[in-house]
């Protein structure tokens, strides 16, 4: 069971490295207000989807904001929406403890997501810290110890290369996308049953080619009870998803509640 981090990069980035049990929660609403409460429940990281969630680069920063604020015992990261060294900059720039790098297809797709994310001499990133020099500080060696980069496993061609992937100097993590994986598999559908087979096997050659590599893995759930099923089979992050979707799940029971009066339609 994962204790919670007092929501400072430094322990976050420790926890990730030492392939600590971590949960988390996924955001794809620019609500900073509703992001804020996630942020305090007791997770160890809010990650703000900036690839097919609804923020723009303010709400980005905003919820950034709201998820350091007192009380909140959650780190930020951000998936961006690309492997480029201006989205992966500016999200760190905004005081992201680390980013989810997606579509992450080989060695040379990894090497390019780490060096986006580190500073000369050991990579490419601009100068420029703005928020993230109050949160993490304005050295580079300060941002290169406190910042995780995490690649999304989450293709065909990155399933096969894995290993090479998963052996590429100063990545953090892999992070695996379900939805993308299963549909790279044949699936019909991002759910699709009819593939569970090979789904949970490509799981158990992410998950190994991790341990081998020595770095943390990750898997994107639906709910918190397939979070506790895949900490227990070896992963070493897991994220809860999502705010718009546990808002639609809520309205829904509840509307149902109150037909049960058999009172109104």
């Amino acid at each position: 069971m994962s204790t919670p981090f007092p929501g400072t990069p430094a322990a976050f980035a420790a926890a990730l490295r030492a392939r600590e049990p971590l949960v988390g929660y996924w955001s794809v609403l620019d609500s900073p207000v509703s992001t804020e409460r996630i942020a305090r429940l007791g997770y160890d990281y809010v990650a703000l989807d900036a690839q097919h969630g609804l923020l723009e680069y303010a709400g980005v920063l905003a919820s950034l904001t709201a998820i350091d604020t007192k009380g909140s015992t959650a780190v930020g990261l951000v998936r961006v929406e690309a492997n480029d060294p201006m989205p992966i900059g500016k999200a760190l720039d905004a005081g992201a403890a680390g980013v989810i790098v997606p579509l992450v297809d080989n060695a040379r797709d990894a090497a390019d997501a780490v060096a986006a994310v580190r500073y000369p001499p050991l990579g490419r990133r601009s100068y420029g810290p703005m928020r993230s020099s109050l949160r993490i500080g304005p050295n580079p060696a300060d941002a290169h110890a406190q910042t995780v980069v995490l690649a999304m496993i989450e293709t065909a061609q990155g399933l096969a290369n894995v290993d090479e992937i998963c052996a590429t100097d100063g990545l953090d993590g892999v992070y695996i996308g379900p939805s993308d994986l299963r549909i790279a598999l044949g699936g019909a559908t991002s759910t699709d049953p009819a593939i569970a087979d090979e789904f949970e096997a490509a799981l158990v050659r992410v998950r190994e080619a991790a341990a081998a590599a020595g770095i943390a893995v990750g898997v994107h759930n639906a709910d918190g009870a397939s979070a506790a099923k895949r900490l227990a089979e070896g992963f070493t992050y897991v994220t809860v998803a999502c705010d718009l979707v546990h808002l639609e799940q809520a309205a829904g029971q509840h509307l149902t509640a109150a037909r049960a009066s058999g009172l109104v339609r």
